[in-house]
């Protein structure tokens, strides 16, 4: 395995070196100009705004501003941001708590609800149980982000009034009232994502479940006198795990990157937020800085992946 590990790493090297040079590229290409700001500033004058320009190194050839950028990135300097001036680095910390909070508490009830249900809806299959989960499932699949939280936005903030739609960013959590008012205005962005995170998970476990059940290896196990929910969480759950650790390493990065739609429809000031804004502004620090670290993250926890499934099945020869 560490032969493999080795092997995989050498390959990210250039793969998130790929990655960085293509998201530099469409950046760079992208309709609108950082300076654009400026020129709306009628007392600055077209002299000060070159000496704007060449100061961020805009004047610059695009070869020359994606070495140094990369090379900087690397090296832990994510630049300035064109709007607020601010380190880079900063802004992602501020807005990362946030992220993680929201889309964190998300993906672990995601997980705590969607594998339980999937494994039963399995076991169950053809019952009235599997049919009102699979068609729970197939409408929350189905639903946009957008559409899922309006409609929650109508029933639970406008109609019955018992939940906040918008988030407070200046809210502490000091003494119980606070907790409590943080954990109301967290509802409906966490449960938004929940529904949606679930039902794709629930579905792939169910389906992953069904695949293994006709397996010979099964039929052996019950021969040999094994009881059947020993069969289900110790042979046909363990196997049929692959699959899904494979979306559930794929979906870790959106806990540091937020949840583009989710977090503008409640106005979660997290690092999805902080991306769709920098994007309008054209703040091409800020973009390049989020976007690049989803792409390192993804290589990784494929990475990570891959070494998951060997200890789930020694069979897999990792090479």
């Amino acid at each position: 395995m560490a032969l493999y590990l080795v092997k995989r790493l050498l390959i990210a090297i250039p793969t998130i070196v790929a990655i960085s040079l293509v998201i530099f590229v469409i950046v760079a290409l992208a309709p609108g100009d950082p300076m654009a700001e400026f020129a709306l500033n009628p007392s600055l004058t077209e002299e000060v705004r070159e000496n704007i320009r060449r100061s961020l190194g805009l004047d610059q050839p695009l070869p020359i501003r994606y070495v140094k950028w990369v090379w900087a990135f690397f090296r832990g300097d994510m630049g300035y941001s064109f709007t607020s001036r601010s380190p880079v680095k900063e802004l992602i910390a501020q807005r990362l708590p946030t992220t993680l909070w929201v889309v964190g508490m998300a993906y672990a009830l995601s997980l705590l609800l969607a594998v339980p249900l999937g494994v039963w809806s399995a076991v169950r299959r053809n019952t009235w149980g599997d049919r009102l989960l699979t068609t729970l499932a197939l409408v929350g699949y189905s639903l946009p982000p957008f559409v899922l939280g309006l409609v929650l936005i109508i029933v639970f903030s406008v109609q019955l009034g018992w939940l906040p739609f918008i988030y407070d960013s200046t809210l502490q959590v000091q003494d119980w009232p606070s907790l409590v008012a943080q954990l109301q205005q967290s509802t409906l962005p966490i449960l938004t994502l929940v529904l949606l995170q679930a039902a794709m998970l629930m579905r792939l476990t169910r389906s992953a479940m069904l695949e293994e059940m006709p397996q010979n290896y099964v039929r052996t196990a019950h021969a040999k006198g094994l009881s059947h929910l020993r069969v289900i969480l110790h042979h046909i759950l363990r196997n049929a795990l692959l699959p899904i650790v494979t979306m559930i390493a794929l979906d870790v990065p959106s806990l540091f990157t937020g949840a583009l739609v989710t977090e503008q429809i409640f106005r979660v000031p997290g690092i999805g937020a902080l991306l769709i804004d920098s994007i309008f502004r054209n703040d091409t620090p800020v973009v390049l800085a989020i976007t690049l670290m989803y792409g390192i993250l993804v290589v990784v926890f494929n990475v990570v992946a891959d070494l998951l499934y060997q200890v789930l099945d020694p069979r897999i020869q990792l090479g």
